[in-house]
């Protein structure tokens, strides 16, 4: 009989090591910044004065203060950028926190160190890759190597870890997702059989796949929720990560992909009991740029947000972190960048006191603050970036929003006046992009690559594609006849 997956089957002793799935990380009470130059450096809080133009500074592990605002009724959103995205954006990024229990510290800790185990790394940080912006030098690179591209779905970036269960509990296989913060929750429901067992009870371990957990929409106005997987970094403690992209997906999909579709075609009850469905992401090769903005792009928005498209090499291993073989477009008016935000009010001179001396000044929470922009240097080392405009409308649309905002990550894009301006919070982010990282945006915002200029560049990718196709095809001839002569020979 086909394994039940239902929620009540983690077992006991996990349970009691969970976060229980409606538990909140308690929120910052300071947010103190201290300037490193010098012993006696200033110390300046949001509520004091800013740290002077690119000047190093080191913001303590506090947590933000929440801006306490009267409560108010719900206002109209903020004003969209003029680039408009998706309207579907909003809709289709799920709440981790519905789909999965979160770990408690010392448990998450644990499955880092099995997930560094597995990967062969030391660091227990994020363990995924990242990629670059695209910017126009990137052309010459689709030229130079094989890449693969796909669409850039507008969900959540995690990876899901196969881990070992309690083999005398219920639940001897556990699955966790690994999100951008390197937080860990346990997804009840999933099951992963093994290739060749018609009974389905075998399933995999010590494997890590690469995704985007995404909120389907359909016409109906029907939801699905799905992991869309990209990539496969280890499969049943075996380290995929120098193979080949398409040696890795081509894994993926027989091993793992295959064997789950067919269990679900056989017992097709059982997907009201999985907490998402698990399906790849179609790629396509690098020069079929037409097709994807004509008709697959036009496609996936129906059913769920989109921003841009992915590259990546496929000829290159998997490398953790930022990755120069993975090229992230989107359209030139909606580059972004995730910025910590700090803010400043004004300080009001209050009246003379009755003794005649004036009081002290404090701060005029009625007026608009002042949006100080950081980029992240190194752990908690960052460098003042500028500053974002507000209007008074979009600061009670803030407010409105009833979120701490001080110290919180946002992301930003420029408008048409070279302004910073807000798109949205970043919950999903524990920190800023790194200066490395802003800096590759705003060269893509700068070295501006449309829709129209890639699709113009596509033949040129395509005939060094099939060149360097042709000359490896010719190759393999070579060692071939290589290989029959010297067997003739009896060497």
């Amino acid at each position: 009989m086909l394994l039940q997956f239902a929620e009540n089957e983690i077992s006991i002793q996990r349970l009691l090591r969970l976060r229980d799935i409606n538990g909140h990380i308690p929120l910052p009470t300071s947010c103190t910044v201290t300037l490193p130059s010098s012993a006696n450096s200033d110390i300046f809080s949001c509520r004091d004065s800013p740290p002077p133009p690119h000047r190093i500074v080191t913001l303590r592990a506090l947590p933000p203060q929440p801006i306490e605002v009267p409560k108010t009724p719900p206002l109209s959103p903020l004003r969209p950028p003029a680039w408009k995205p998706s309207a579907m954006s909003h809709l289709t990024v799920p709440d981790l926190d519905k789909v999965g229990i979160k770990a408690e510290p010392q448990l998450a800790d644990q499955f880092r160190r099995e997930v560094a185990h597995l990967l062969g790394r030391s660091s227990l940080g994020f363990p995924g890759a990242q990629p670059v912006s695209f910017a126009a030098r990137h052309i010459a690179e689709l030229q130079k190597k094989d890449y693969y591209v796909c669409e850039k779905t507008d969900g959540i970036r995690c990876l899901l870890y196969f881990a070992r269960g309690d083999p005398d509990s219920d639940t001897p296989e556990i699955h966790y997702l690994i999100d951008r913060k390197n937080d860990y929750r346990y997804v009840p429901g999933l099951h992963f059989p093994l290739p060749d067992d018609d009974t389905f009870q075998s399933f995999h371990v010590d494997t890590i796949i690469d995704g985007e957990l995404v909120s389907d929409t359909y016409e109906d106005g029907s939801s699905q929720l799905k992991f869309y997987v990209f990539d496969c970094l280890v499969l049943d403690g075996t380290s995929l990560m120098h193979r080949t992209l398409d040696k890795r997906l081509a894994y993926f999909k027989e091993k793992v992909l295959k064997p789950y579709n067919a269990m679900y075609k056989k017992y097709p009850s059982e997907k009201q009991h999985r907490a998402f469905a698990v399906e790849d992401k179609s790629t396509q090769f690098s020069y079929g740029l037409e097709m994807m903005f004509r008709e697959i792009i036009p496609k996936v928005k129906k059913i769920h947000g989109n921003d841009g498209l992915i590259f990546t090499c496929r000829s290159t291993p998997y490398r953790i972190g930022t990755d120069e073989h993975i090229l992230k477009w989107k359209p030139p008016q909606e580059n972004t960048v995730d910025f910590r935000m700090r803010l400043q009010f004004p300080l009001v001179k209050p009246d003379e006191s009755d003794d005649g001396n004036p009081g002290e000044p404090y701060p005029d929470y009625d007026a608009i603050p002042t949006f100080y922009l950081f980029v992240a240097l190194k752990t908690n080392e960052y460098l003042p970036y500028g500053t974002m405009h507000v209007t008074e409308e979009e600061w009670e649309a803030l407010k409105a929003m009833q979120k701490p905002l001080d110290d919180s990550i946002i992301e930003c894009y420029k408008d048409d006046e070279h302004r910073w301006r807000f798109m949205r919070l970043r919950e999903d982010k524990m920190d800023a992009n790194h200066i490395s990282t802003v800096e590759s945006v705003i060269e893509s915002i700068e070295d501006r690559v449309g829709e129209e200029d890639l699709i113009r560049a596509a033949p040129a990718i395509k005939a060094a594609w099939k060149r360097r196709q042709a000359e490896a095809d010719m190759a393999r001839q070579k060692a071939v006849e290589e290989e029959r002569r010297r067997g003739g020979r009896g060497v």
